[in-house]
């Protein structure tokens, strides 16, 4: 009998009714009053477990099982492997399971499940398999989308190329892993019709349900926007996929991993613009919870973004710390040190960039290729293209490829350094010559297997590639004037095509300088004269319709005479004199001013320009002054006032002054007819104004 009066077996039946009915809140008080008569009972406890699991709160579950562990043994394995792996604790929950004594399906299921959040997708794929082959019930479809999901991983993370399954796109969910599979094979146009085949099913499985809402509608279809959006942004539509990230950042999922992912796509669509909008969404990608929804190439790629981020935002410690960080956790990767390296060129610190690149690349030959590229560019920024050369003729994956030599010939080149670059080319060629020759087996039918393994192999010598190389090489030599050097590349090209008549030429043209004899015995190959004459008229073709050059005819010697035909006569071309234009308004009976063609300061009737208005205007001066006060005072401008002596010259300047006519009649007449005169203000207001 129980507290209260109660019995221990209507406490079960309470028990048993909570658990129907799904009240586990209920269930614990009456599974407490039974644990409090008996501390040891098993069911008890283990129908304590399940209801707290049920209740989402793993943590007491998890407490109580480590508590009554030596009673309850083995029956709780799975509940506890539950509870971890949802406590985020996956390694431990890998360990229950792998110490059960029996793995029942549950646990299989799990397992998986452990599995796949451990990104070790192919034992996942290999647990997946089994239970669908081994199991009839009614998660058989279930299974199939998870393992849609795990084949969907391994084609993107993995970059494994998967064997067809036979897993069917009925539900949006098998569609949509089945797109997330497609595009890690890079099959983006195929990907974009699942994932819209997906929103489809998505909306017709949803519309069923009446008491699912638009806004229930537009959440469950968030991811499938979201991964189109990625898809248009690998195609290069841009524009189209920002469109689509920002519609689902404004509907707020509560998936956080979807929120990060989204973020993290629009900040890279930004890049170094637009960095205001860039560090609202870079918040987004830190939000609690996110480092157990995402994979770790995920992570790390958000974590490469902040650093870039921080660095266009000129928060040079930031980004120091944030890409030290990256370097610890991944030390052979080299995008960290590129994001140091980029940040110490914006600080103008080129010389310490190629040590800190120098010593990445000592420390890590298998990413020195990489590195050692962004160091010559370093170099070349600097101007010291020798040095850059130094660096990639040292990239031995890299230093015999056709874009390499071209390009350290060009440098070469526009260092004059003609005898490095001819070495170039000598290093290509005998690379190409002492290559051994594939084995002929792969090149027999041209599957897509075969293809690809007969182009891994070495070029053969005497190949397109390689004649092409010496080509280049032969027509280098000979356009900077080294004809003896290219006699063995000219000898080698004339050998394969004894046909080539323009190598020949220059082939003989070359020994002429070294061997007369040789060329004489050479010239034997060329073709006659009269083969490679072509009948064609000369006179006839120079004179057609499309000849940019016509022959012009002989001119006469002085003292010949030119025969002429009885009856012709001799004509005399006339040219036609053509009548001078006068400019508009222009009387041709007025004369003309004689300093027309003069600027107006050099004339002489110039007197400059008047400056300001006249002196005398009524209301200047300062307040109570008098226009006429001052000439009053000014006893130079009194007309009664003679001077008290003669001043010397006055008389012969008066005399002088008054032959020269003024300044007015010396400038040329004009009728005063034609003078405007100039318009007079209409007065403001009306009739009686001020």
């Amino acid at each position: 009998m129980a507290s209260g009066g109660v019995s221990v077996a209507s406490l079960w039946t309470e028990v048993n009714r909570c658990g129907q009915n799904g009240d586990y809140t209920r269930a614990l008080k009456a599974l407490s009053k039974i644990l409090h008569e008996n501390k040891e009972d098993v069911t008890a406890l283990h129908c304590k477990i399940v209801c707290l699991v049920q209740n989402g709160t793993f943590k007491e579950a998890l407490n109580v099982m480590n508590m009554h562990g030596k009673v309850l043994g083995s029956e709780v394995v799975f509940e506890k492997a539950y509870c971890e792996y949802r406590l985020n604790r996956v390694e431990s929950s890998l360990k229950t399971i792998e110490s059960a004594v029996e793995q029942t399906d549950k646990l299989k299921e799990l397992y998986a499940q452990v599995l796949y959040r451990l990104e070790r997708y192919e034992e996942c794929k290999n647990v997946y398999t089994d239970l669908i082959r081994n199991s009839q019930d009614e998660y058989e479809e279930e299974r199939k989308t998870n393992l849609a999901a795990v084949v969907a991983a391994i084609s993107q993370w993995e970059k494994k190329p998967q064997d067809d399954l036979g897993l069917p796109d009925l539900t949006y969910e098998l569609c949509y892993n089945a797109a997330c599979s497609l595009i890690g094979q890079g099959k983006l146009k195929e990907a974009l019709n699942k994932l819209r085949k997906a929103e489809d099913l998505c909306r017709a499985s949803l519309a069923e349900d009446t008491d699912v809402t638009d806004e229930d509608v537009e959440s469950e279809l968030a991811v499938i926007h979201s991964q189109m959006a990625y898809v248009m942004q690998l195609q290069g539509r841009t524009d189209e996929a920002l469109q689509l990230y920002n519609q689902v950042i404004k509907l707020k999922p509560s998936d956080v991993g979807l929120l990060a992912v989204t973020a993290n796509n629009i900040i890279t669509i930004n890049k170094d613009q637009n960095v205001f909008d860039s560090k609202k969404k870079v918040k987004l990608t830190s939000a609690e919870g996110v480092e157990h929804k995402l994979t770790k190439k995920q992570l790390q790629a958000m974590d490469f973004n902040k650093a870039l981020l921080a660095m266009y935002t000129n928060q040079a410690d930031q980004c120091r710390k944030l890409s030290s960080s990256l370097q610890s956790q991944n030390p052979g990767h080299p995008r960290p040190v590129l994001i140091q390296v980029a940040q110490l060129c914006r600080e103008k610190q080129h010389g310490k960039a190629i040590e800190l690149l120098q010593h990445f690349a000592e420390k890590h030959p298998e990413s020195a290729a990489g590195i050692k590229m962004t160091m010559a560019q370093l170099y070349l920024v600097q101007g010291h293209v020798t040095k850059a050369c130094d660096v990639l003729r040292s990239i031995d994956e890299f230093k015999h490829k056709s874009g390499m030599i071209s390009a350290l010939v060009t440098m070469y080149s526009h260092e004059e350094d003609i005898d490095g670059a001819i070495d170039v080319f000598k290093q290509a060629i005998d690379h190409f010559q002492s290559e051994k020759v594939c084995s002929p087996l792969f090149s027999i039918t041209l599957t897509e297997y075969e293809l690809g393994l007969s182009q891994s192999c070495p070029l053969q010598p005497g190949s397109a590639p390689h004649l092409a190389l010496v080509r280049e090489a032969a027509n280098f030599k000979l356009r900077h004037g080294r004809k003896k050097e290219a006699i063995s590349d000219l000898e080698q090209l004339w050998k394969r095509n004894p046909k080539d008549v323009h190598t020949l030429a220059q082939l003989i043209s070359a020994y002429s300088l070294v061997d007369t004899d040789k060329a004489k015995s050479l010239s034997k190959h060329l073709p006659s004269p009269d083969a490679m004459s072509l009948n064609i008229n000369v006179d006839e073709l120079e004179n057609s319709h499309g000849a940019t050059y016509v022959r012009k005819k002989a001119s006469k010697l002085p003292g010949e005479v030119v025969s002429k035909e009885p009856g012709q006569a001799e004509i005399k071309k006339k040219r036609k004199k053509k009548k001078g234009k006068l400019p508009k308004n222009c009387d041709p009976k007025a004369t003309p001013d004689p300093e027309r063609w003069l600027p107006m300061k050099e004339r002489t009737y110039y007197r400059g320009k008047k400056k300001g208005k006249k002196k005398d205007q009524i209301g200047k001066g300062t307040q109570g002054a008098t226009a006429g006060g001052s000439d009053q005072l000014d006893a130079s401008k009194t007309a009664t006032s003679p001077p008290t002596s003669p001043r010397p010259g006055s008389a012969t300047g008066a005399a002088s002054s008054s032959n020269v006519a003024p300044p007015r009649q010396q400038k040329p007449a004009s009728s005063g007819a034609t003078r405007k005169k100039a318009p007079q203000k209409k007065k403001k207001g009306g009739k009686g104004g001020w």
